[in-house]
């Protein structure tokens, strides 16, 4: 090399094979080699006898720029080296700030490098797969509090956020101020993956979750990766899609269908005005906001206490086994997924041909003789009414006189005849655990939803809904 210039390159994180031809041949071929003193035992093999090494401590920055200048001043060529990619967190913004500050005409060349980040990425798996950002808590040069914006923009922005000098001696405290931050906005169950002294010889890999993850397990040599909605933990690895093989997504993936769902519900649950309830009567109320968009719900919907509790138990555990409902509608709207999941079947009784001719001969709707002959067949189902008061009444009266015993009972006709009344008519009965929509609201639709509620609840703590979607 005859031509005095300065090359900023970076050498990777630290191992052999991470080193890439190019920054090789610049170590080799310089007439003086510049860097923090630690980074020298990754580059000592190629240098060339009679190459200069100059090393220095660390905040040492400004020095090793001065330094580099005025040696390619001299006519030489200088190799100024940083760990990773020069470019981040890196030696080449401050070479490129000094030539501007100096007026110097000395040629700069940059030479990129494997960034921590990315070797650390390909250690935990696959988990910049989408859009990120990366965020240094170091806040030696940046003040505390543009950096806890910053955190905040990409926790609510769903960037995979890879963290760089997460922890020191003297910063203590800021890793976890961003994983409570991190919490506020994301599932607890995110993945989050850290590697320590990537590519280096006391090299260590860690996958957990945003909730288990233990900020006393990072230091400065630590870089952290936090998954955005869609990321997931497959066989130990971290991934994020980019989202070709959404249709088929692994168990633990998102689709966008859920991702919504999960955004609505925190919306949602920031906008109740009394969002301190349990946490059943919580998970039933989102679920019917989310499918009315009516806060009012958190004035008429009635929910008994432990009724979502119970119900969801008498599901996982097989002791409820089917879900009659007055209409189609209703049975059209409870997700096949979750039926599946728990081996429970839906029955809606209006379409039999017995039913039509049970109401002529009887005089009464069909929906009231769907009633009869469902309780016939089936006594100890969870009942759902999204359509007709007058087969919520009708079960009232059976339950009265000992011919049905509801394992549970979901009520929300809509209407304006008898509606109010049907409704208060179930109320007695305390034994049954009951969801109720009380007045003249209601819905097939609003009752499906109160009963996918109930067969999802294992997702409420973590506020996860929609895996059915």
């Amino acid at each position: 090399m005859s031509n005095p210039k300065i090359i900023v390159a970076g050498i990777g994180p630290g191992s052999a094979g991470d080193i890439t031809p190019a920054v090789l041949d610049a170590v080799r071929e310089s007439d003086v080699i510049i860097g923090y003193k630690y980074y020298f035992q990754f580059i000592e093999p190629y240098v060339s006898s009679g190459t200069e090494c100059v090393d220095t401590g660390m905040l040492k920055e400004r020095e090793r720029a001065a330094d580099a200048f005025e040696r390619a001043e001299q006519g030489k060529t200088v190799c100024v080296i940083s760990s990773g990619d020069a470019g981040i967190y890196g030696m080449a913004p401050l070479i490129w700030e000094m030539k501007r500050e100096r007026g110097s005409d000395i040629e700069i060349e940059v030479l990129p490098g494997i960034s921590a980040f990315q070797k650390a990425a390909s250690l935990l798996g696959a988990p910049i797969g989408h859009d990120m950002c990366i965020i240094s808590l170091s806040d030696l040069m940046t003040p505390w509090e543009k950096i806890e914006r910053r955190i905040k923009a990409a926790a609510v922005a769903d960037f995979i956020t890879a963290v760089y000098n997460p922890k020191s001696n003297g910063r203590y405290w800021q890793l976890y101020r961003l994983q409570e931050i991190f919490l506020q906005h994301r599932d607890p169950s995110t993945p989050v993956g850290f590697v320590r002294q990537a590519g280096r010889d006391d090299q260590s890999v860690t996958v957990t979750t945003l909730e288990e993850f233990d900020p006393e397990q990072a230091d400065m040599f630590t870089v952290v990766i936090i998954g955005n909605s869609q990321s997931y933990i497959h066989e130990g690895r971290f991934i994020t899609p980019r989202g070709y093989y959404r249709e088929s997504s692994p168990e633990g993936a998102r689709g966008i269908g859920q991702e919504i769902m999960i955004e609505s519900f925190r919306t949602i649950e920031k906008e109740l005005r009394h969002p301190d309830i349990p946490l059943g009567r919580k998970w039933a109320l989102l679920h019917a906001i989310h499918t009315t968009a009516d806060f009012d719900m958190e004035n008429i919907l009635r929910v008994d206490d432990g009724a979502v509790e119970t119900l969801y138990a008498g599901f996982a555990e097989g002791r409820i086994k089917t879900v009659v409902t007055d209409v189609t509608m209703a049975a059209s709207g409870i997700r096949k997924g979750a039926l599946q999941r728990l081996g429970v079947e839906v029955k809606c009784y209006l379409s039999d041909p017995r039913t039509a001719e049970m109401a002529a001969e009887k005089g009464i709707t069909r929906t009231q003789a769907g009633i009869r002959l469902a309780v016939e067949e089936h006594p100890d189902a969870l009942f759902v009414f999204g359509n007709a008061p007058t087969a919520l009444m009708e079960l009232c009266s059976l339950i009265r006189h000992g011919k049905a015993a509801p394992a549970g009972i979901v009520a929300a006709p809509v209407g304006f005849v008898h509606v109010r009344e049907s409704k208060h008519m179930v109320k007695p009965f305390r034994h049954i655990p009951k969801l109720i929509v009380e007045g003249r609201k209601g819905g097939s639709n609003l009752a499906a939803t109160l009963v996918n509620a109930i067969l999802c609840f294992n997702d409420a703590e973590n506020l996860r809904p929609g895996r059915d979607v």
